[in-house]
């Protein structure tokens, strides 16, 4: 029978309502597994999320986000001995809401944390595949990839495909995890080892969290690995608004990045890396407005720029793109495997 009660939220001035976990005893290979299952709105899906919810899984945390509508006295209905329902008074943000859930299992002793969303979009039957290489490889995180076959874009408008493949290759190079794709994938498992060594006070908690917190496990040297997943795409209605989620994920990838360069590169024990990358930035922003310079001076004088003009944009930019590319290449080898 599930309980809820009152406990402090993430932030001041955020309580939120939760209470002790009744304890169960299923375990998967040594392992005890508890499931965070963040939702917003999700009345429609919510009791099916929770009914399906394997038996492997030895506890569950609904963390209701201060939804408008039924979605936590819907989960409360649904719970069974192992659901808590912990109620957000204010809505922090899906990240938020992970958070909550990821203390929650610290908390409780779970051995991993996983991440089922409220929209029954993760199919519950694949969560074995996210938790093997956990158990038998020693993993710390693995997600889940929907894009492993020419076919895992059915059904999606171009805009999204474009954009999915655009946030791919910038949050490999803000991250660090050159060999993950699929970065906005929210099925996640981690263990509850890593979060405790994760400021997760500190990660982003709206739709740009899953990006910040590669970024975060990167810096703690986390080996974390994709399985191919395929989604569940239902009725559900996304509350994302691309226009203002777009813009918050770039920047949080540019910060992100310089953060972990900074950390891991320079901070803790300078790194070539560091080096080849800052040099060949500075190199290459030199060498280009130099360049620019020259073209907009031989285009608007009528008086072509002298030889040694050119050559002062051109051999910085070259030099400085040869940094760059070196500096990736140890990036990429640096990737925690």
């Amino acid at each position: 029978m599930s309980r809820a009660a009152t406990a402090p939220a993430l932030g001041a001035g955020n309580p939120v309502l939760r209470a002790g976990l009744d304890k169960v005893c299923g375990v998967y290979k040594a392992l005890k597994i508890g499931v965070v299952v963040p939702a917003y709105k999700e009345q429609a899906q919510i009791q099916a999320v929770i009914e399906t919810m394997p038996e492997l899984v030895d506890c569950i945390v609904v963390v209701d986000d201060a939804s408008p509508d039924q979605t936590g006295e819907l989960a409360r209905a649904a719970a069974d001995e192992r659901t808590e329902v912990i109620t957000h008074e204010v809505n922090q943000g899906v990240g938020g809401a992970i958070v909550t859930g990821h203390k929650r299992m610290i908390e409780e002793g779970m051995d991993v944390s996983v991440v089922m969303a409220g929209d029954g979009q993760m199919n519950p039957s694949y969560l074995p595949k996210l938790l093997d290489p956990i158990a038998d490889e020693g993993y710390g995180f693995v997600k889940a990839n929907r894009f492993y076959s020419s076919t895992s874009f059915e059904g999606m408008p171009k805009h999204r495909v474009f954009g999915n493949m655009i946030l791919t290759i910038l949050t490999k190079a803000a991250s660090g995890y050159w060999n993950l794709v699929d970065p906005q994938n929210g099925y996640t498992a981690c263990t509850t080892e890593v979060l405790e060594r994760l400021p997760l006070g500190r990660v982003h908690k709206r739709y740009d969290f899953e990006n910040d917190l590669l970024i975060w496990l990167n810096i703690a040297d986390v080996r974390a690995m994709d399985v191919n997943v395929p989604a569940v795409y239902g009725d559900e209605t996304s509350t994302m608004n691309l226009m203002k989620v777009a813009p918050r994920i770039l920047w949080t990838l540019l910060g992100g990045g310089w953060r972990r360069m900074w950390r891991k590169y320079i901070l803790w024990s300078f790194s070539p890396i560091a080096l080849l990358l800052l040099a060949g930035l500075l190199l290459t922003v030199f060498g280009l407005a130099v360049g620019a310079w020259a073209t907009i001076w031989s285009l608007t004088s009528g008086v072509s720029a002298s030889t040694g003009t050119w050559l002062l944009g051109v051999a910085p930019a070259m030099i400085g793109i040869q940094f760059l590319v070196q500096g990736l290449v140890l990036d990429i080898q640096a990737t925690p495997r």
